[in-house]
């Protein structure tokens, strides 16, 4: 036993010793200092001449220390010893062409191809010696040939990827393609791969070959996997109408039990994709759609909330009356209880904000407040509450009910959120100390987007209080963003222009600029936004708010004006002289599919 154990510990230590030198040998390598490289991996090759690390090593030693025909003798003893290793002869076609040896190195690639000829089976090995070297029309071809005289054998996978890089778009797609039709639950992976070369813009290269390669695939087999791709290709193109034809398409293939099990429930996911870009005709055709079909009254309920909250949005003075009347219908039918908490809350917004009838909207909140046992829908009814308190300045009310919700769903981001809404509270009615304190806690918040706005907040009290201990313009300032709030666009624009001639030359100017640019694009003012943006751009480009006002100004030749050139520039703006900025990624993007690039 005793020399069972001292074996293993000799074999143990054997090995522990080969891996130190190895990763000695590899350092070397990495530094640069090959001839070191090269002794030991020859050391390590005597003791062990059937490792492939250790003789590659040599090899890759030797070409470093541009002694080719030392490698290429190894290499040829290799070849010998191995039976015609075709990986064999790619390494010495490569060695060939580190010598710039370019005829003599493609004989040599194309000897390894013809052993496939012989042995099929070959085919991903090889592939994959090419692949080593970036080689990928040889690695391609070996794919291509080992799938003739292997027809059992699908490369599409690797063929796909290798298309890809060639920017063989077609090939890459059709091998994709051809992969999902073999295996169905391929069709995640692809479709990752479909997302880094389809844009926004239909008629783009890629697009028109993607739309093309399926709809020839539905023509051969209308399977209901192509409608989900042509759905999925007018999304990303933002074609709303078209994508609800496929997905009609998909539901009404399914079977009867199926067919409101998920099928319903895609195409409403798809209504709060468009209505979210912007395409609200598209989302109200969809929506009305799915309440003619489906038999299940909560579905209906859900669609007609939809809809309702659709009509509040684009609700002016001339059918505020019609939307009130058609509120009242639906509750009337489904009953003011607990089943329509999410309407009656849509409802009470709509009332206070739009109607001016905050009282009633009150009403209705602290009813549902009192019917449910569920802390959670107390806490949305009681900051909906809360916000409609804000919006009449009732604001130390307001701070007891944003305070409630932090007690009642402690652990949630909707406890963070009403924080930041009792420093955003504080902020308005002027206690500019206390919000502060709320904000710089809310900095380290969870949720990214709130930590984002508590620190804007934040920075902009700190910035504005120590020039100004009176804090003049930024009581004016918070003032503007309250009537902002109560939807009082126009009064708030009246305010910051007030701020931007009174106070010109303080810390206030550039965020009165940006605040006042996104009132000028909510009232459809765009050349207003964009001179403010470019003022920014112009006189504060070196100060916090420049890339806001970039990224914004990007966005609004991009979607209002229509100048996608002009886009491109400030986008580019953002990723050349803004890399750390939170419109970083999004600008990138949007630059790339401007410029027609593949989405990574």
């Amino acid at each position: 036993m005793r020399g069972f154990l001292f074996i293993c510990a000799f074999l143990f230590a054997g090995f522990g010793s080969f891996a130190q030198s190895d990763q000695l040998a590899k350092n070397f390598l990495e530094k640069g200092e090959y001839e070191k490289a090269l002794k030991t991996y020859q050391e390590l090759a005597k003791e062990n001449p059937g490792n492939p690390v250790f003789f590659y090593g040599m090899v890759a030693a030797y070409q470093q220390l541009e002694d080719f025909k030392a490698a290429e003798d190894l290499l040829r003893e290799k070849l010998q010893n191995t039976a015609n290793n075709p990986n064999i002869l790619i390494e010495i076609g490569h060695n060939f062409e580190l010598q710039d040896k370019l005829e003599m190195a493609g004989k040599f690639y194309e000897e390894a191809l013809s052993v496939i000829e012989a042995r099929p089976n070959y085919a991903y090995g090889i592939a994959r010696g090419f692949e080593k070297y970036n080689l990928l029309d040889y690695a391609a071809r070996s794919y291509e040939r080992g799938m003739i005289l292997s027809p059992d054998r699908n490369y599409n996978l690797q063929l796909a990827r290798i298309y890809g890089e060639q920017g063989k778009i077609e090939e890459m797609f059709q091998s994709y393609l051809d992969l999902i039709d073999a295996d169905p639950k391929f069709f995640e992976i692809a479709n990752r791969e479909f997302a880094r070369y389809i844009t926004e813009d239909g008629e783009s290269e890629p697009n028109t070959i993607f739309r093309k390669l399926v709809l020839k695939k539905m023509q051969n087999n209308p399977s209901i996997l192509y409608n989900e791709m042509l759905s999925w290709l007018f999304v990303q193109q933002k074609e709303f109408s078209k994508a609800f034809a496929q997905e009609k398409a998909i539901y009404k293939r399914q079977e009867p039990g199926l067919m409101d099990a998920g099928g319903l429930q895609a195409i409403l996911n798809l209504a709060v994709i468009a209505k979210n870009e912007g395409d609200k005709a598209a989302a109200k055709e969809i929506v009305e759609y799915v309440i003619e079909e489906t038999p299940s009254e909560t579905t209906v309920l859900q669609g007609r909330q939809f809809l309702m909250n659709l009509k509040s949005e684009m609700a002016d003075a001339s059918n505020l009356k019609e939307v009130d009347d058609e509120y009242r219908e639906i509750l009337n039918e489904f009953g003011y209880d607990l089943k329509t908490f999410l309407l009656q809350i849509d409802y009470a917004k709509f009332l206070a904000f739009k109607m001016d009838d905050p009282t009633r909207a009150e009403e209705i909140l602290k009813q549902l407040v009192e019917k449910t046992e569920s802390n959670f829908q107390k806490a949305i009814a009681k900051m909906a509450l809360a916000d409609i308190l804000v919006l009449q300045e009732k604001f130390n009310e307001a701070l007891i009910y944003f305070s409630q919700v932090q007690h009642l769903v402690k652990n949630n981001e909707l406890a963070q959120s009403a924080r930041f809404k009792v420093a955003k509270t504080s902020y308005y009615k002027g206690d500019f100390a206390w919000a502060k304190t709320q904000l710089d806690i809310l900095k380290s918040s969870t949720s990214q987007l709130i930590a984002n706005d508590a620190m804007e907040l934040s920075l902009l009290i700190e910035d504005n209080s120590i020039e100004d201990s009176t804090q003049v313009a930024l009581k004016k300032y918070a003032r503007a963003d309250l009537l902002a709030f109560q939807e009082r666009n126009q009064e708030a624009i009246d305010i910051l222009s007030e701020i931007l001639l009174n106070h010109k030359g303080e810390s206030i100017e550039d965020e009165a600029l940006l605040k006042q640019a996104k009132l000028y694009t909510a009232e459809g003012d765009f050349r207003k936004a964009e001179a403010n943006y470019l003022k920014i751009i112009e006189f504060f480009g070196d100060d916090i708010l420049a890339d806001n006002a970039t990224y914004f100004l990007a966005e609004l030749y991009a979607h209002q004006l229509e100048l996608p050139e002009k886009a491109k520039q400030y986008y580019e703006q953002i990723i050349f002289n803004f890399a750390d900025s939170i419109y970083f990624v999004e600008a990138r993007k949007s630059f790339r599919r401007l410029r027609g690039d593949a989405i990574e």
